[in-house]
C-alpha cells in the first residue's frame, strides 16, 4: 500500500512499535516500520538493535553502534532459535551493511553463509533471502549475480517494494539503465518515501537530470528519520553539488553528513575531496585519513595517494598505492570485485597494459559506464587510441547510455581525441568537462587547459567575398 506524499509521516501502530523493540525476527511486521514513519507523541524510543533492524529490512542507512548491537541480538536469538529463517536474512543483511559500512569485506562470507543457511531452512518464496543475496552481490559488485538473486526475490514477492533498489543497482552496474528506469518505475508505484527518492535520485544523476536528482536527494534528507539515513542522503547530496563545481555548497552537505552521523565516513572523504580543490591542502589531507582509517576503501587510497603526487611527496603517494593493492586483494579474497579501481590505478600509475587487461574481463563480467571510460582510458594509456575512443564515447553519449555528466569522462574523451588529431571534438570535451566541473582534478584540470591551451582557438575559413550585385 503506498504511503502517499513523502511529506505525509502516518503514525506507527503501538504493536508494531513494541514488536520492533522487542527484537521480533517477523519481517512482515517490521516492514511497516518505513524509515520516514515516526511515532505519536511519547512513544518510547526504539533499542539501538530494532533500530537497525527497522533500517536494515527496509533497505536503508544504520548507524553502526546499532548494526552491531542487531547482530549480536541475533546471534544469540539464533543460537536457541536455529530454525528461524527469518533471523538468519536479518542477520545476514546485517552483516552486508556492516561490511559496506566499514568497507571489510570479511564480513561477506559471514554474510553469505548466514542468508545460505536461511534458504536451506526455508527455501519456498523466501524474498528476504534472496534480497539479503542480491544486496551482498551488489557490495562485491557482481552485478550479474545481484541481477538474479532479485529477479528470483522479485519472483517471489512481486509487491515487496525493497527488492527494487537491489534490482536498480544491480541493472546500473551492468549498464541497462532503460532496465534500472523500469524498476524505478515499479517502485514508485510501490512505495514513496525518503528511501524510495533518494534511489530515484540515483537513477535521474545517471540520465543526467543533476537537477531533478538534487531535489529529490533534498526531499530525501528532510524526510529521513534516523541520523544514518539522513547522513546518506546528505553526504549524495554533497558529491552531487561537488560534481557539478559548487565546491562551497558540496563542503557543507560533507560538514553536515559527519556532523549527524560521525561514522559517515564517504562524506568525509567528500571533504577531502572539495578542501582539496579549495586549495586547504592540510585539512584535505587530514580528512582523507580520517576517512581511510575507519572505511580504508581502495578510492580513498587512490585519490589520496594522486593528491600527495600533485605536492610532489612521491613516498607518501607510494604507501597510499601500497595501501590500495592490499586492500584489493584482501576484498578479492573474500569475494568482492576492485578490479575497476585497480585497473584505474594501474593505467595513470602503474602498468597500463595491465590495466587493459584488467578491465577488459571487468567489461564482459559487468559493462556498466564507469567500466567504459576507465577500460576507455587505460587502452589509450596503452597506445590503442582507436578502440579507446569507441568506449570513451560509449561513457558519454547519451545515445549510448552514457548519460552521466561527468568531468573525468569528458576529459578522458578529449585527451583520446586529441591524441587522434580530432582537434574540434577534443577542444569541445575538454571545455566541457571544464564546465562541468572546473575543480573535478588538481592534475587533470590542469592538464586540460595546458592541451586547450595547445589546441588553440577554432580556425576561421575565410569566406570568399561576394561582389555587390549592380544595381
Amino acid at each position: 500500500m503506498k504511503t502517499g506524499a513523502a511529506v505525509r509521516r502516518p503514525r506507527i501502530s503501538r504493536r508494531a512499535l513494541i514488536a520492533s523493540v522487542a527484537g521480533c525476527a517477523v519481517l512482515g511486521g517490521v516492514l511497516t516500520l518505513l524509515p520516514w514513519e515516526r511515532a505519536g507523541t511519547g512513544a518510547p524510543a526504539p533499542a539501538p538493535g530494532a533500530q537497525a533492524l527497522s533500517a536494515v529490512t527496509s533497505g536503508v542507512p544504520a548507524a553502526l553502534p546499532d548494526l552491531a548491537a542487531l547482530i549480536d541480538d541475533r546471534e544469540s536469538h539464533l543460537r536457541a532459535h536455529p530454525r528461524d529463517a527469518r533471523a538468519w536474512a536479518v542477520l545476514g543483511s546485517a552483516f552486508v551493511e556492516q561490511g559496506r559500512r566499514t568497507a571489510d569485506a570479511g564480513y561477506y562470507p559471514r554474510a553469505e553463509q548466514a542468508l545460505r543457511t536461511s534458504l536451506k531452512v526455508d527455501a519456498r518464496g523466501n524474498a528476504e533471502a534472496l534480497g539479503g543475496l542480491a544486496a551482498l552481490a551488489n557490495a562485491r559488485r557482481d552485478f550479474r549475480a545481484a541481477r538474479t538473486w532479485a529477479e528470483a526475490a522479485r519472483k517471489a514477492a512481486p509487491g515487496r517494494w525493497t527488492t527494487y533498489p537491489l534490482l536498480i543497482d544491480a541493472y546500473t552496474g551492468l549498464g541497462d539503465h532503460k532496465a534500472a528506469k523500469g524498476a524505478l518505475d515499479r517502485l514508485q508505484e510501490l512505495r514513496s518515501g525518503p528511501a524510495v527518492m533518494a534511489r530515484a535520485a540515483a537513477v535521474y544523476r545517471d540520465n543526467g537530470w543533476r537537477e531533478d536528482a538534487a531535489a529529490a536527494l533534498a526531499d530525501a534528507a528532510a524526510g529521513a528519520r534516523a541520523p544514518a539515513e539522513r547522513a546518506a542522503y546528505l553526504e549524495r547530496a554533497g558529491q552531487l553539488a561537488w560534481e557539478r563545481g559548487d565546491r562551497e555548497d558540496a563542503l557543507r552537505h560533507f560538514q553536515e553528513a559527519v556532523r549527524v552521523d560521525p561514522d559517515q565516513r564517504a562524506a568525509q572523504a567528500g571533504q577531502g575531496r572539495v578542501l582539496a580543490a579549495l586549495g586547504r591542502t592540510t585539512e584535505a589531507l587530514n580528512a582523507y585519513r580520517v576517512a581511510l582509517a575507519r572505511q580504508p576503501l581502495p578510492q580513498y587510497a587512490l585519490e589520496l595517494g594522486e593528491l600527495y603526487e600533485t605536492l610532489g611527496l612521491r613516498q607518501a603517494a607510494r604507501v597510499q598505492y601500497d595501501l590500495l593493492r592490499e586492500r584489493v586483494r584482501t576484498a578479492a579474497s573474500h569475494g568482492a570485485d576492485e578490479e575497476l579501481v585497480l585497473g584505474q590505478f594501474e593505467a595513470d600509475h602503474g602498468d597500463a597494459r595491465a590495466a587493459v587487461r584488467r578491465l577488459r574481463a571487468e567489461w564482459a563480467r559487468q559493462p556498466g559506464i564507469a567500466v567504459a571510460d576507465a577500460l576507455g582510458w587505460a587502452l589509450h594509456r596503452a597506445g590503442a587510441h582507436e578502440e579507446a575512443l569507441r568506449f570513451a564515447v560509449t561513457a558519454t553519449d547519451k545515445t549510448k547510455e552514457g548519460g552521466v555528466r561527468s568531468a573525468l569522462y569528458m576529459y578522458h574523451r578529449g585527451m583520446i581525441e586529441k591524441e587522434l588529431k580530432r582537434h574540434g571534438s577534443a577542444r569541445r570535451h575538454l571545455e566541457e568537462a571544464l564546465r562541468i566541473n572546473p575543480y573535478f582534478s588538481p592534475a587533470r584540470a590542469r592538464a586540460a587547459r595546458a592541451a586547450l591551451a595547445q589546441l588553440g582557438e577554432p580556425s576561421l575559413r575565410k569566406l570568399p567575398v561576394m561582389d555587390a550585385p549592380d544595381e
